[in-house]
């Protein structure tokens, strides 16, 4: 039996890390409210998952920043936060935007065995020690399926377009190349932060005109090509950096 002495004290710092956990996990949630809506037949069923997607990005997007605030890792060193959002992570980010590419038929069924490698892929980088550096980048393409699931269902490419983008994405798992992390410091994550806030202002814009034939209008059209805006900078911008890493890498070593 514990004395005074030796029961562990609770204080508020306790409640408030426990709090954030809370936080995350509530991403778990809302990947059981996707995969319920993607089995039913709701007719705006996936227009439903990117909204709940949408949602799941924003705790992902802020937790850290709540962690950090009150040092869970100090105060509940006994619980792992960051296996948690890994997690919730390969259930939002992989798993559930390939289950939306299968179910809304963008591969014939013949082919929908493609879906397999960007989820051998995605577990492959998610459990890779490396995967986010020390200096705030993540190493690999970072799983970012549902943004992937998103475009591909906006834009319907012909089947052959759509098997080469998720064999390309999927393969840039394996390439070391350096992407950034918005979340992190540092003046170019804070640029990429607000071009990210424009860039969903465009998102929602293009879910609130989702219709029962979402995309078929010339404006969502519009929207959706110009959204891409960010993909393209995202990208264009994590692979100069990385790039420039590679190159400069000789004259680091001694």
């Amino acid at each position: 039996m514990l004395t005074n002495v030796e029961r562990p004290r609770i204080g508020i710092a306790h409640v408030y890390a426990w709090a954030v956990h809370l936080y995350t996990g509530m991403g778990l949630v809302v990947a059981g409210a996707i995969a319920y809506v993607l089995v039913s037949d709701d007719p705006l069923r996936f227009r439903d998952a990117f909204l709940l997607m949408a949602v799941g990005i924003l705790i992902d997007a802020t937790d850290g920043w709540f962690a950090r605030r009150v040092r869970v890792k100090e105060v509940l060193p006994g619980f792992d936060g960051r296996r948690l959002d890994d997690l919730v992570d390969f259930l939002n980010y992989t798993c559930l935007p390939l289950l939306l590419i299968y179910q809304a038929d963008l591969l014939p069924e013949r082919q929908s065995g493609w879906l397999l490698v960007p989820l051998l892929a995605s577990a492959y980088g998610f459990c890779q020690v490396s995967a986010k550096t020390d200096d705030g980048f993540f190493l690999g393409f970072p799983s970012y399926w549902n943004l992937v699931a998103f475009y591909l269902y906006a834009l319907q490419p012909p089947v052959w377009g759509t098997v080469t983008l998720l064999l390309t994405f999927a393969a840039l798992t394996f390439v070391p190349a350096r992407y950034l992390y918005p979340t992190q410091p540092g003046v170019l994550n804070r640029i990429s932060t607000v071009l990210g806030g424009v860039w969903g202002a465009f998102l929602v814009a293009i879910l609130w005109r989702w219709e029962h034939t979402p995309f078929s209008g010339t404006t969502a059209q519009q929207l959706t090509l110009l959204s891409l805006f960010y993909p393209i900078y995202y990208m264009g911008v994590s692979w100069a950096l990385s790039i420039r890493f590679w190159l400069s890498r000789p004259s680091r070593q001694p």
